[in-house]
């Protein structure tokens, strides 16, 4: 069962006047990745197509990822009057697809596959914190926070599931590691910046990965904080099997945050360049 409706959202505290502009172009890509839960859930589906306990778990995933995008995507109409989420959406779905029939996990293993997802709702989970923090729109204030809520139980349901498999797959911490770095790299591919291309910019603009994946990094980037990185690593070593607080921790999330705002700068000039 749902944990919140769209109908618990307070729609009619939305104040134009404390829009931030950069919020809405995120937030029309995040829309937009967030309602294609569905195909990924016909992935994972495949790739645990003997494990019902999973499956079932895997459509409840769904059925709130696709909430997070309906909720998101209102919210940038009433943004952005002239905007049309489902065209939108439509013009996504039909130029970036997933494969949604496979019977293995692309990551190696259904342990990996459980770990990449932890990473995601890892990313999620911080990112919907900082822009909840971040807006002074009171109703995005509460769609980022009910979404983060939510991210976070799914991190919990996806490491649940890890465990389970982890018992009979036995993956080496070093294994784990090294696929939930390159799940967080992935972050900068074609999903977020083609989403961005569909919700910003026109069809008569050529679509380029560069420019947009900039366009939404520097944005997106900016709204973070130290302490959302502090967690998110918290998360990232906890799936991996390694102590999620104390030295090791705190020297990554350093390390993570210098090279975050090192990120920001070179998106934001990539975006200047390109503008």
């Amino acid at each position: 069962m749902k944990h919140w409706r769209l109908e618990d959202v307070a729609w009619e505290q939305f104040d134009p006047g404390a829009v931030d502009p950069d919020l809405i172009a995120i937030v029309k890509a995040a829309a937009m990745v967030e309602r294609n839960g569905s195909d990924y859930a016909r992935y994972l589906n495949g790739v645990f197509s003997d494990d019902p306990d999973f499956r079932g778990a895997a459509d409840y995933w769904a059925e709130e990822e696709v909430q997070h995008g309906e909720a998101l995507g209102k919210w940038a109409m009433m943004a952005d009057p002239g905007w049309d989420y489902r065209a939108a959406f439509a013009r996504y779905k039909a130029g970036y697809k997933i494969q949604v029939d496979a019977d293995a996990s692309i990551r190696g293993s259904r342990t990996g596959e459980l770990i990449a997802r932890c990473m995601v709702e890892t990313g999620t989970s911080s990112y919907y914190s900082a822009l909840g923090e971040a807006t002074r729109e009171p109703v995005l204030k509460q769609i980022c926070k009910l979404i983060a809520a939510d991210e976070y139980r799914h991190f919990k349901l996806f490491y649940d599931h890890m465990h389970r498999y982890l018992q009979r797959e036995q993956l080496s911490k070093l294994t784990r590691l090294r696929i939930a770095l390159g799940r967080i790299t992935e972050s900068e591919d074609d999903e977020l910046a083609y989403a961005y291309y569909c919700g910003n910019e026109p069809d008569s603009v050529p679509y380029e990965h560069k420019r947009c994946i900039a366009a939404y990094m520097a944005r997106a980037m900016g709204f973070y904080r130290f302490h959302h990185v502090q967690r998110g690593i918290g998360m990232v070593l906890k799936t991996c099997g390694l102590t999620p607080r104390g030295t090791l921790s705190q020297i990554s999330a350093n390390a993570a945050w210098q090279y975050l705002n090192w990120r920001k700068g070179r998106f934001a000039a990539a975006m200047k360049q390109a503008a």
